[in-house]
């Protein structure tokens, strides 16, 4: 029998709370041993993962490549899956290998393949992958059911076969499917973090509000706690609610840091949006049990009128080269701006030359107006800044020729006040030009009204 299907038969003979334990905010950065060993200890019934987000931004998506590095990932996949089938519990994955379109969910199934291989581990895996049908997609919108997000222009039908890989976020539903094949290995696409830690929870018959809520906490680890980190965590549900404890002994799950953490990622501080429905966190309480643990009660879910699936997409903008220099003369960092506006201009008169003006070309500068742009300057100004050139272009060539170009100019660039004309800004390093290859752009952030889950999320099952 497998070990979701002993968890059934346990459940359908007497209920007791459930243990969840969430072993790494992002798989692929490293799991401190320690708090993974004692989570273990408290025997839980499932572990899950969160692999993947859109905050890494758009250039994984696009390439189809992971964000943390083949040899991290599969060292925390080899963690989990052993602690797994050690114990014979559940292991839950979802947005396989950072952005979970096809190229990273076939990256993760191939290193749970090889691990399996190598520690002779046999057990059943399903997987789900995310991608969406470009041409279900482009009916929607024909039909008015596609809406964009933030600040999203309408998506057109061009921009969704621009789109270099395009995913739907898939919810509680899709990995409820998966469980009920008896799978002991779950690995999903790109997916709500909620539907990882929820959706066993779900088919118990525990509240979907309490479990979603738990599930939203717990997905990052221990970054509800103080001092927050990324240690293993452990979340006991019950009927009416569940408590937190990091498995990391200097860390504490108190009311206060808990509840601050339920805002995460959040634009209201009350509503979680899932695309079954919603969590209302109105009459959720935070109570105390020690010092290191936390009880929540309260939240309630509301189905949603309409299914809907968030959409992601990311398309080529070009190539990508960057300059890294910095400067500590005040005369230069009080008139930066003007400064770097003077030497665009005289580097596209030179690379301008004989070639349209085919580029763009950005600063940052860090101490000033590196972060956000600011409405106004400080009133006094840092005695040091770092700038960041950044040169988006249609070649990797054509990128490195205007940063190299704007490095010299920069570097000798005369201005009123200048004291010293041996050089402008100072180097961390040579070469200080980096040519950081292909650059994408999200190009799908919308969302599709569906009628049906399961076409959009097929569950596909191996035995290894």
């Amino acid at each position: 029998m497998s070990a979701i299907g002993r968890l059934f038969d346990e459940f359908s003979v007497s209920r007791r709370p459930l243990r969840i334990l969430g072993a790494s905010g992002q798989l692929g950065y490293g799991i401190p041993t320690p708090a993974l060993r004692e989570g273990l200890t408290r025997r839980p019934d499932m572990i899950g993962c969160d692999m993947g987000s859109i905050d890494i931004g758009p250039h994984y998506l696009g390439s189809g490549s992971m964000a943390p590095t083949r040899v991290g990932a599969k060292r925390d996949l080899r963690k989990v899956l052993r602690a797994a089938r050690t114990h014979d519990i559940p292991l839950v994955i979802g947005s396989a290998g950072s952005a979970g379109a096809a190229p990273h969910l076939e990256q993760t199934l191939d290193m749970l393949r090889e691990i399996a291989a190598e520690d002779g581990l046999h057990f059943k895996l399903a997987s789900i992958p995310a991608d969406l049908s470009r041409d279900t997609v482009k009916a929607a919108i024909g039909a008015g059911r596609v809406h964009p997000l933030d600040t999203m222009e309408p998506l057109s039908p061009e921009e969704v076969d621009s789109a270099t890989n395009l995913v739907g976020q898939m919810g509680v539903e899709a990995f409820r499917r998966a469980l009920e094949t008896g799978a002991d290995v779950v690995v999903a696409g790109r997916a709500c973090d909620t539907g990882i830690f929820a959706a066993i929870p779900d088919i118990l018959g525990f509240p979907l509000g309490i479990s979603t809520h738990m599930a939203k906490i717990v997905e990052c680890a221990s970054l509800c706690c103080i001092p927050g980190g990324r240690d293993t965590i452990l979340a006991t549900l019950d009927d009416e609610g569940f408590e937190l404890e990091s498995m990391a002994l200097d860390r504490a799950a108190t009311p206060s840091s808990v509840a601050a953490h339920s805002l995460y990622e959040q634009a209201d501080p009350y509503d979680v949006r899932e695309p079954a429905g919603r969590v209302d966190l109105r009459s959720v309480t935070y109570t105390k049990l020690d010092a290191r643990r936390t009880r929540v009660a309260g939240a309630s879910f509301e189905p949603a009128e309409r299914l809907t699936v968030k959409m992601e997409g990311a398309r080529p903008a070009g190539y990508r080269a960057l300059l890294l220099c910095g400067a500590a003369d005040p005369r230069f960092i009080s008139r930066h701006q003007a400064i770097l506006e003077r030497v665009k201009g005289v580097v596209h008169d030179l690379v301008c030359e004989d070639t349209p003006e085919d580029y763009q070309l950005f600063f940052r500068v860090y101490g000033a107006d590196g972060v956000r742009s600011w409405s106004a300057p400080p009133e006094t100004w840092p005695r040091e800044v770092f700038v960041l050139g950044e040169c988006i272009a249609p070649s990797a060539e054509r990128a490195e020729e205007v940063v190299r170009t704007t490095k010299q100019y920069l570097l000798h660039h005369g201005y009123e006040g200048r004291l010293s004309t041996a050089g402008n800004v100072a180097f961390p390093f040579t070469p200080p030009e980096v040519v950081t290859g292909a650059a994408y752009r999200f190009n799908v952030f919308h969302l599709m009204e569906v009628d049906d889950l399961v076409s959009l999320f097929p569950v596909q099952v191996e035995q290894l």
